[in-house]
Order: structure tokens, then sequence, then C-alpha cells
């Protein structure tokens, strides 16, 4: 969907400047087909403060300034994350409906609706909306396109393709080289064709030995240093086989968008991460990557689910 800047418009996104917390708010926004606003936020040191009530403190002064000159207020706002949270009830305040995504931290019987991980343990309360995972911004038509323009590239591997979708610890030096390199050979000896990836989490050394494990074996290889374009939704379009790696959230979520078989490498102890896999687990979304054998699944779109639900209660 077009995003759209004019002063009619009655949705407004909350953009984080971290790429995977503003595409939970995106990618709800997109399904619902709307033109919508995006304002972008970016945080001052106030912005680390659990702020008890609906406020702009959190906000530099340059984006707070920018916030209140935008013409217009909008009917719905859409945000995601702890930092949002209270910008999106000082929208609230001024007659906006809430759609907000992930945990807002305090008050949260202040928002119209709540999008949370069925992984996060959310209360049961009448404007919480769980899901499975998180929202994201893979839909199917961008799938499609990333079909269509990594044809060439990556319809040249031979089948199956495997997508090996590396993340690493949030706080710590990267992904540890070896384990990277065994689920490189561990996804090279599944398919027949890999689809590497590693992220600024992964580190220098884990990509290294990815790029080594796979040296030799038909595969395509991208880094979030890499220049051009990035093929990531290309693989996950062209993928027969997912495997990602238990710490991101995001990529697993992301890879749930397509027909793949899903494999969770569990690299993580971190609870919260562990009852996610869980939660895919007993619904037949991903299985862990130990003995991987395919098996059959439905695509899961939770953006969507979330906008239907936003439509049917006449918001947008």
């Amino acid at each position: 969907m077009t995003e759209m800047a004019s002063a009619a418009q009655g949705i407004w996104v909350l953009a984080d400047p971290r790429a995977g917390t503003a595409a939970q708010a995106l990618g709800i926004a997109e399904r619902l087909e709307r033109p919508f606003r995006t304002v972008p936020l970016e945080w001052g040191e106030l912005a680390r403060l659990p702020w008890p009530w609906a406020t702009l403190a959190g906000l530099t002064p340059a984006t707070r300034d920018g916030l209140l000159a935008l013409p217009g207020k909008p009917e719905l706002v859409i945000s995601a994350g702890r930092r949002a949270a209270p910008v999106a009830r000082w929208l609230r305040r001024r007659g906006a409906r809430t759609v907000h995504a992930m945990r807002p931290g305090l008050c949260e019987r202040d928002f119209d609706m709540l999008v949370i991980g069925r992984h996060d343990a959310p209360r049961e309360r009448g404007n919480v909306f769980p899901i499975l995972g998180a929202a994201h911004r893979m839909s199917a038509p961008r799938l499609a396109a990333a079909r269509a323009e990594w044809a060439a590239e990556l319809g040249a591997l031979p089948s199956p393709r495997v997508a090996l979708l590396l993340g690493g610890a949030v706080r710590g030096e990267g992904l540890d080289p070896q384990v990277a390199a065994e689920l490189a050979r561990l996804a090279a000896g599944f398919g027949g064709g890999v689809m590497a990836t590693t992220s600024r989490r992964s580190g220098a050394a884990a990509a290294a030995a990815v790029e080594a494990a796979l040296a030799s074996l038909p595969h395509h290889r991208h880094g979030w240093d890499h220049p051009g374009p990035n093929p990531y939704a290309g693989y996950l379009a062209w993928a027969d086989a997912v495997v990602v790696t238990g710490d991101s959230v995001s990529m697993i979520s992301e890879a749930l968008a397509t027909t793949a078989a899903v494999f969770i490498a569990e690299t993580t102890e971190a609870p919260r991460h562990a009852r996610l896999w869980r939660s895919l687990y007993e619904a037949g979304q991903a299985r862990p990557f130990l003995s991987p054998t395919p098996f059959v699944r439905t695509p899961l779109d939770e953006a969507a689910r979330v906008a239907a639900e936003i439509r049917g209660r006449g918001w947008a």
C-alpha cells in the first residue's frame, strides 16, 4: 500500500527508528489497504523512562515539533514498542483510536487494541488481541513480487531450496561461528541449494564461517553489510524450506508468511523465545531443526487478521 501524506487521511503510523519494531505497526497498516501517514519517531534521553501518563516527552524536540505541526488529526493510530506507547496515548486523549503492537509497559488499559504475541502471555482483557509470533510486512503480494524480482538468480539454484536465516544474540558477541557453520552444513545437506543471510547481530566471524561452509556448494549468500539490493524477501519467496535461528522473533514470524516448511534452530536459552517456539510447534507452524523432514503448513498472516479485526470494528 502506498503511504500517503494527505492531511485528510485518518490513519497515522508511529514508526520507531528500530526497523523490526516499526515493521509491526507498518505491517498492520499495510494490510488495511487504506492510505496512511507514516510518522517517523526519534527518541531523546527521556524515552528511557517508564512514563505512567500520556506524553510526548520521550521524543526529540524536532520530532515533537514536527508531530505537533502535522495537519489534521488522526482517527486511528497504529504503533509498536514501549517507547511509542506514551505518544499513542497522547493522541488517544485527542480523539484517536489506538492499536498498539507489543507490550506498552504501563497502562495497558489505555489502548483500544493491544496486539500481543501469545509467547508474551498476555492477560485476558477486552482490548487484548493475541497473535502467534509478531506482526510484520512480509505479505503475500510482497513475496510474489520478490519471487519475480529474484527469479533469474535464485531460480537457477537446484531445488529443494533452503533459506538459512541467521540472527544472533540481542546483546553479546554475535552468533557462535561454529554454530553458524554447522547450521550451514546441515541446511546444505537438507536441500539442493542454500540461500543464506546473516544479520548485523550475527557478527563478521559467523558470516565468514557460513561462507566457508557453503563455498563448494550451490548457494547464494547475503550479509547486512553487502552492497546492492537485499534478497531477503526473495529467499523467503523461493524457499522450499526455511531454517531460522530461534533468537529472532521477527525472522521467525516472517518465515511463517511463506508456504515453506519452517524449522527453528534453538540457539538461545531465553525463556521468552522458548515460549514462542512452543506456541508455533503446538500450532503446527514450525518444527525444531533437529532431524528435519518436509511437512505441509498453511501460511500465517497475523497482521492481516489484526487488520480484519480493525475493519470489523469500523475503525478503518
